[in-house]
């Protein structure tokens, strides 16, 4: 069990089908499975690094509806600390459209956030207070919900002392002055590209994306870049960390598998390096079961991963 963390993001009700191919426009397919559960990048990201070892408070807001049922089962059943999550009863709880290719692996995804957006400035102060009033060392964020929320608790925690983690996704425009209060920045390529307008498609590439981040303040960039692996710059020394090679069954959740071993692993004490593959053993081992939430793996798997073992597909 590593430093304290906080997660303040989203949770969305997940409504996955599967379908033999993603459809093209105007196409309809005969799908061959429905499922809805757990996802939200912030609830995504808080059960994925509980499960590998960190000590962890998400603070979300929900609804009083079925959906918002599925989420505390969920805490419930894994034994998180559920003393984060704010309650409404004027807006519903946020529900993802998800439609995964059986062919590929690869998604397409609809967010409607609903109670997260709703964040109000009494219920941020509130999160300030968690953030300041215990011993927390790093706060990790997404863009899934209200921007002004986001820019305010980042501002408190740096202010604090504490680590900020921002996964930047969905990528929005955000504040110039957010990035002042950004230790670590983590976005795939695509996103990369929306903030530096560079196409990120290579270790220059990805190099000089980061700069862009690193001239705006912010220490560790990392850029995720699928198959590629992901690309590690830290106060302007960048290079490659290679990927996990597995068989992709649903990419869904990769990102937010990464990003809560990240946490984990930093939260521990982990070097950059060794967090990141810790990271990306759990991106790898996320994309082997079919959901978001559910398929975060164990801290075990990991580290039998990271150690060359045999991981039994499920």
């Amino acid at each position: 069990m590593g430093r304290k963390s906080l997660i303040f993001g989203s949770f969305v009700a997940d409504i996955m089908a599967r379908a033999p191919h993603l459809p093209a426009p105007k196409e309809t397919v005969m799908g061959n499975g429905f499922k809805i559960g757990p996802g939200g990048k912030g609830f995504n990201q808080a059960v994925a690094a509980f499960k590998a070892g960190a000590e962890v408070k998400l603070v979300t807001k929900l609804g009083t509806d079925h959906f918002a049922e599925i989420a505390r089962d969920t805490m419930c059943q894994l034994g998180m600390d559920q003393s984060g999550v704010f309650i409404t009863k004027e807006y519903d709880t946020g529900c993802a459209l998800i439609l995964v290719g059986e062919d590929s692996g690869q998604n397409e995804i609809v967010v409607v956030p609903g109670a997260c957006l709703t964040f109000t400035s009494l219920e941020v102060d509130c999160v300030k207070d968690q953030i300041c009033g215990n011993d927390c060392e790093y706060v990790l964020m997404q863009l899934e919900t209200n921007l002004d929320a986001v820019t305010a608790i980042a501002e408190c925690a740096a202010a604090g002392g504490k680590q900020v983690i921002l996964n930047p996704a969905p990528a929005a425009v955000l504040p110039e002055q957010i990035w002042r209060w950004i230790d670590i920045v983590t976005p795939n390529e695509v996103e990369a590209e929306f903030y530096t307008g560079i196409s990120v498609e290579s270790e220059e590439s990805a190099g000089s994306a980061a700069a862009w981040f690193h001239e705006r303040g912010v220490n560790g960039v990392i850029i995720t870049m699928g198959e590629k692996g992901a690309y590690l710059s830290v106060g302007g020394s960048g290079y490659m960390v290679p990927p996990f090679r597995v068989k992709a069954v649903d990419t869904t959740g990769a990102g937010d598998a990464f990003n809560g071993g990240l946490l984990a692993g930093l939260s521990e004490g982990m070097d950059w390096k060794e967090a990141v593959i810790f990271a990306s053993a759990a991106a790898a081992l996320s994309v082997r079961k079919i959901g978001t939430a559910p398929a975060m793996p164990k801290r075990e798997e990991i580290l039998a991963l990271m150690e060359g073992k045999e991981i039994p597909a499920e």
